[in-house]
C-alpha cells in the first residue's frame, strides 16, 4: 500500500520533492492575521482544472522570531500593508504528454549506502542552457517512479523546460524496496529507525546531477508529498545553501530547530479535511506511522520567522472558490516569499491527481492541482 501519509554537458536546475503522512503537536500562532480581498486565475494541467486565488498586499512587519519547530506569538502593528505579489495566479504552462524515457541511477552515499533514483529529462531541452531541476520526494511507503505517476510532473517539466528526478526513500524487506520512508526527523519508519543521513543523500545527488547535466544552482528546489514534504522541510532547514524554495503537500515540519543560513521561499499546501496529518496536528485518524504531527501552520510559520518576513500573514480567500484560504507572507529577506494555502473539504491525497496514488488517504481534491501549483511557484523563486 502505498502511503497517503545522463556528449557535452546540459546545465539544469533542480527541484526536491517528498511525501507520506505523520506530525507532532504544537499551539497554533496567537498572532492575528491581516485580511484582504483577493482575485482568482483559473488554469487547466492535463484533465485537471486548477482554481487559483490571489493575495494583493502584504503583512505589516513586525520583528522576525527566532526559527524553531514550535511557532512564537507576534502582534500586528499599525500602518499600510506593502504590496503583495500574487501567490497563486498561474504564469506557467500547463502540463503536456511527456516524450523522453525515464533514465534509472544510483549513488553510493557518505554513509556507504546505494541510493537509487530517477531522472526525466525533457526531449526538448537546448544544449549548453541551464535549466530547473525538480528533485520529487515521494510519500512514505511510496517510490520514486510511484510519485512520478501520481504527480504528472514529467508533463509540466515538458511543457516548461525543467529537469526532475524522483529518488527512492530507505525501505525494508528483501532489497529494502518495500514501505520505503525518509529521515525527516520525527518521521518516518525505518528511515528514522536507522538514521539515514536523506539531508546528505539529496546534497549528494545535487552533486551528481550538476556533474551530469547543465543544471543551474540558482533554481535547484525541493518539493514533496507527507513524508517527502517533511523531508522538504528539513532540507530547506539544513541545506538552504541548495535549495531555493520548497512546494509541499499534505505535510509538518518535524525538527526541533530550523536554522536555515539562506532565506529557503515555502509554498505548503494543506487539506483541512486531511485524515492522515491533521490541519490541527496530532495523531490522524487513518495515519499508520503513528506519530503525533507538529501543526502543519507552524511549519508556514517557523520559516517565515527563519526568512525575516514580517508578521503576521495576510489572509484572503478565492472569491470564485471559498475552499481556498491563503495565508502570505512576503517583503521577507532576499525575496524569499512563505505561503500556506488551506483547503476546505480536501483529503490528504495529492491534489488534481487521480492516477498513481493509493492508500487509506481520501479521494483527491479536485478543484487545485498541486502540482501545477507548486511548480508554478517554485519557478518564480529561484536566487538572484
Amino acid at each position: 500500500m502505498v502511503h497517503p501519509s545522463c556528449s557535452a554537458p546540459l546545465r539544469f536546475a533542480l527541484v526536491a520533492v517528498c511525501s507520506i503522512t505523520i506530525a507532532a503537536c504544537t499551539g497554533r500562532s496567537t498572532a492575528t492575521p491581516t485580511t484582504t480581498t483577493s482575485t482568482t486565475a483559473n488554469t487547466t494541467a492535463n484533465t485537471t482544472s486548477t482554481t487559483a486565488a490571489s493575495a494583493a498586499s502584504a503583512a505589516d512587519a513586525t520583528t522576525a522570531a527566532p526559527a524553531t519547530g514550535t511557532a512564537t506569538t507576534t502582534t500586528p502593528t499599525s500602518g499600510p500593508a506593502p504590496a503583495h505579489p500574487d501567490p497563486l495566479a498561474i504564469v506557467v504552462s500547463p502540463a503536456v504528454e511527456p516524450t523522453a524515457p525515464t533514465v534509472d541511477g544510483t549513488l553510493r552515499t557518505a554513509d556507504g549506502r546505494d541510493r537509487t533514483y530517477h531522472v526525466y529529462v525533457p526531449a526538448g531541452l537546448p544544449p549548453g542552457v541551464p535549466v530547473p531541476l525538480l528533485v520529487a520526494l515521494h510519500g512514505g511507503t511510496g517510490w520514486g517512479q510511484q510519485f512520478e505517476r501520481n504527480s504528472g510532473f514529467d508533463g509540466l517539466a515538458e511543457a516548461n523546460g525543467f529537469v526532475v528526478v524522483y529518488p527512492d526513500g530507505i525501505g525494508v524487506g528483501a532489497g529494502g524496496t518495500a514501505l520505503r520512508t525518509w529521515n525527516g526527523g520525527a518521521c518516518c519508519g525505518p528511515a528514522v529507525k536507522q538514521q539515514v543521513d536523506d539531508v546528505g543523500f539529496i546534497g549528494q545527488l545535487i552533486d551528481a546531477l550538476e556533474a551530469t547535466y547543465d543544471i543551474d544552482p540558482s533554481r535547484v528546489f525541493a518539493a514533496g508529498h507527507s513524508n517527502g514534504g517533511i523531508l522538504a522541510y528539513r532540507l530547506a532547514c539544513e541545506l538552504s545553501d541548495r535549495i531555493a524554495a520548497i512546494g509541499v503537500q499534505s505535510t509538518a515540519l518535524e525538527i526541533a530547530t530550523c536554522t536555515p543560513g539562506r532565506p529557503v521561499s515555502v509554498l505548503h499546501i494543506h487539506g483541512a479535511a486531511d485524515q492522515n496529518i491533521p490541519i490541527d496536528g496530532g495523531v490522524g485518524p487513518k495515519a499508520i506511522s503513528g506519530v503525533s504531527f507538529n501543526r502543519p501552520f507552524d511549519a508556514a510559520v517557523t520559516l517565515a520567522a527563519a526568512d525575516g518576513c514580517p508578521e503576521p500573514p495576510v489572509v484572503t480567500t478565492a472569491p470564485s472558490n471559498p475552499d481556498l484560504t491563503i495565508s502570505a507572507w512576503a517583503s521577507c529577506a532576499a525575496g524569499a516569499e512563505v505561503d500556506f494555502v488551506e483547503v476546505a473539504g480536501a483529503s490528504h491525497a495529492w491534489m488534481g491527481h487521480t492516477v498513481g496514488g493509493s492508500g487509506a488517504v481520501g479521494a483527491p481534491y479536485d478543484r487545485l492541482d498541486s502540482s501545477l501549483l507548486i511548480w508554478n511557484f517554485l519557478s518564480q523563486h529561484g536566487r538572484g
